[in-house]
């Protein structure tokens, strides 16, 4: 029976008897092809119903590493995720065929560029690359060395489709890069596809992140399913120290620590919507839409989503920063204000608006005031609220000055609250204010508390 019949039968089967559509059977491909590439389902033939369960055993394997809702069905958000730009390295270390925990056996490792992308200048590259391995100096003892002849332990180079490993790569905006696991021969050699774009900002693919990204591999770290994490297989951009507490304790795993003790802050990993601690930074309405940012991260909550979706901020807007300290949409310019320190962005929609950022002094607010706490705009009054450690101001969005007689205490205001506010939504009425790891739905009529509820119950825990 020939291979095609075969994968006929499966998609048949996959879903149940129901006339096939193209899209339907463009999905199952999709889905065979990566489950092969990245989760060791069998590429050879097997019996229809068998091919069937394997398919959604290997689709729920995928789910569960990726944190989605364990299905075993090619739903929307799998196919999603499965369409994104990623590391061509298996997501489960047993598929990588190789051993377990591989690392080099000595703490001085070289390295030699054999080519360069014609995209960037070659000192460009040349600083990617040392900066990329940087990286996993700092927090260990490893030490890297350029080599310009020869074999070194980790060979870089840049190749399209099949280049040498039988390990080809799939064009534009599909895998980006590999590497190998510390060993002899093509152990720690990693390969970039030079049908991406590679940039040194946040357009198309950062070659330094990704760089970052496969010399974890070529170091002996596996994938990990934080999507704050370096070694998360998805791409994502962002700025600043890129190695989360995952990234660190795995690769001093192997290594240990840097005996230097060097300085670094590594990034948050990301939140966990159910825990009962969780706090959030900012929250906003965005055209239907609530957006909820902790950290590098915002939830995104729609009506027609039964679940809310956990997406990286620079993903969205890369020229926003990570850290959002309040937001509020403004529904008649439709924009949402975005406050991060002393200085404001405002975005229609997706699209950063021309002429921001600008300082939050622009408002009105005195130049004693350097963070903005909270921010929720009272579509019934036409005011929005800035709340900034114990007090609140009002800002009339019409006239776009502050309203006189501000600022007032939050305590004597809102009572029953407490005297700071970290994050605030408006809804019919109701003042939704967030403190800690506590909400507290506040009657904007009656001047009081009806409830009091934990923070993450707005993300259904």
């Amino acid at each position: 029976m020939e291979l095609k019949t075969v994968l006929l039968l499966v998609i048949a089967a996959y879903s149940s008897a129901k006339p096939i559509s193209t899209e339907e059977k463009d999905k199952a491909v999709l889905a065979k092809k990566y489950l092969q590439r990245f989760y060791g389902m069998p590429a050879g033939l097997q019996r229809p119903g068998k091919s069937s369960d394997l398919m959604q055993q290997k689709i729920r394997e995928m789910q569960e590493f990726f944190k989605l809702e364990v299905t075993g069905k090619l739903d929307d958000k799998t196919v999603e995720l499965m369409e994104m730009a990623r590391c061509g390295v298996p997501d489960v270390a047993e598929y990588n065929h190789f051993p377990r925990d591989l690392k080099w056996k000595t703490t001085n490792v070289t390295f030699r560029i054999l080519n360069y992308t014609p995209d960037l200048k070659k000192k460009v590259v040349d600083r990617a690359v040392r900066k990329a391995l940087n990286v996993w100096s700092k927090v260990t003892p490893l030490r890297f060395t350029k080599t310009f002849d020869g074999t070194a332990d980790i060979m870089i180079s840049f190749g399209t489709k099949e280049h040498g490993d039988f390990n080809p790569f799939d064009g534009p905006e599909g895998l980006l890069a590999h590497a190998y696991p510390p060993g002899i021969g093509i152990g720690g050699d990693t390969h970039f596809d030079e049908d991406e774009t590679w940039t040194e900002d946040y357009h198309a693919f950062n070659l330094f992140l990704v760089a970052a990204h496969e010399f974890g591999h070529a170091l002996g770290m596996a994938h990990s399913s934080d999507p704050g994490s370096l070694m998360y297989p998805v791409y994502s951009y962002a700025k600043g120290f890129p190695l989360s507490e995952d990234d660190i304790e795995g690769i001093q795993s192997l290594y240990g620590e840097n005996p230097d003790h060097e300085k670094f802050k590594p990034k948050p990993i990301a939140p966990e919507k159910c825990d009962p601690e969780l706090s959030f930074d900012a929250i906003t309405e965005l055209r239907g839409e609530t957006i909820i940012f902790k950290d590098r991260f915002y939830w995104r909550l729609h009506p027609n989503m039964p679940e809310p979706e956990q997406t990286l901020i620079k993903n969205t807007w890369p020229e926003i920063p990570n850290k959002v300290d309040a937001a509020y949409e403004n529904p008649e310019r439709d924009v949402v204000i975005i406050f991060s320190g002393i200085k404001m962005w405002a975005l229609n929609g997706y699209t950063l608006v021309d002429g921001y950022p600008k300082y939050i002094h622009k408002l009105g607010l005195p130049k004693t005031v350097r963070k903005i706490d909270a921010a929720v705009n009272i579509r019934d009054t036409g005011k929005t609220l800035l709340f900034v450690d114990e007090e609140y101001w009002s800002f009339d969005e019409q006239t776009g000055t502050m309203d006189t007689g501000y600022p007032r205490s939050i305590e004597d205001d809102f009572p029953g609250i407490g005297d700071e506010v970290d994050a605030a939504a408006y809804h019919y009425g109701y003042l939704n204010l967030y403190h800690e790891h506590t909400q507290f739905e506040y009657s904007y009529s009656a001047r009081k508390v009806v409830r009091i509820m934990r923070a993450n119950s707005i993300l259904n825990c």
